[in-house]
């Protein structure tokens, strides 16, 4: 019984240490020894806030994170993971609308990958987005920057300051303004954002907008038939409700496979690949 138990531990300690190993070279492969070393020599000897930069191989520029934030986080997602890559297949990609870009990796991801593309990139919150803009300046004028937040339609918004998961920069929610209160930002609808490019189509849609996706998707949503692909992370645990239910229920019927990359869900029309 006893060995069995430790066979057991050793088993699991072992499986910890490959995946741990793995992550590594997956960092080592990306970023390269010096570059996949810097994050960790900058986290251990800058303060919180400093800016650095890192070159991801599949990255067309640098590209700058905050020490102590959650970007390193966000980059490992989307370089190192890769979870967009099961969209690098779409052919003749134009228009990407980025809802919720954080300080804009994804967006980075998306102009790096389809070199003929534009990106009309969204975020809320100001220390984002003044990243966000940083992160973007090197692909000019292909790039249309939006503070705002997306919601069912165009109001007032408030950046909420009720902590929602961990609480770091990556979880920023909005949420409409009181009758008393001073506006942060205007919501965007998705309507009026899809009219607002003379019905050119959206190539991909991209959001994580921490769970204001239940909102957006609850409405009208006739500007899907617009929409060729979708890059969406659903947040069942927010105050806004169920989004996978919401979201699935918008998308029945509308023509679009579903598949599942990490934490994202993937749609894909057949005309879009």
């Amino acid at each position: 019984m006893v060995l069995r138990v430790l066979a057991r531990n050793v088993v699991r300690c072992l499986r910890e240490w490959l995946t741990r190993r793995r992550g590594q070279l997956r960092v080592l492969a990306e970023l390269g020894l010096v570059g996949g070393a810097a994050p960790l020599f900058w986290n251990w000897m800058a303060h919180r806030g400093a800016i650095r930069s890192v070159k991801p191989r599949h990255a067309a520029h640098r590209l700058a994170y905050r020490v102590g934030s959650s970007d390193l986080d966000v980059l490992r997602q989307i370089f190192i993971d890769r979870e967009y890559a099961p969209l690098c297949d779409l052919q003749h990609v134009g228009l990407v609308v980025d809802c919720g870009a954080n300080v804009g990796y994804s967006s980075a991801f998306f102009l790096s990958t389809f070199p003929s593309c534009r990106v009309v990139a969204i975020e809320p919150d100001p220390g984002n987005f003044a990243m966000l803009e940083r992160n973007l300046r090197a692909f000019g004028d292909r790039v249309a920057l939006v503070r705002g937040g997306i919601w069912s339609c165009s109001l007032p918004l408030k950046i909420s300051h009720t902590r929602y998961r961990d609480g770091r920069e990556w979880t920023v929610q909005v949420r409409p303004c009181s009758e008393t209160e001073e506006p942060d930002l205007q919501g965007i609808g998705m309507e009026s954002l899809a009219s607002r490019f003379a019905g050119e189509r959206i190539s991909l849609l991209k959001m994580d907008v921490e769970g204001a996706e239940a909102i957006v998707f609850a409405g009208d949503v006739d500007w899907l038939d617009r929409v060729d692909a979708i890059a969406i992370e659903l947040h069942d645990d927010s105050v806004f409700g169920t989004a996978s239910d919401v979201f699935h229920a918008a998308i029945r019927g509308r023509g679009f496979h579903v598949s599942r990359s990490g934490e994202l869900t993937m749609c894909r029309r057949s005309a879009a690949t």
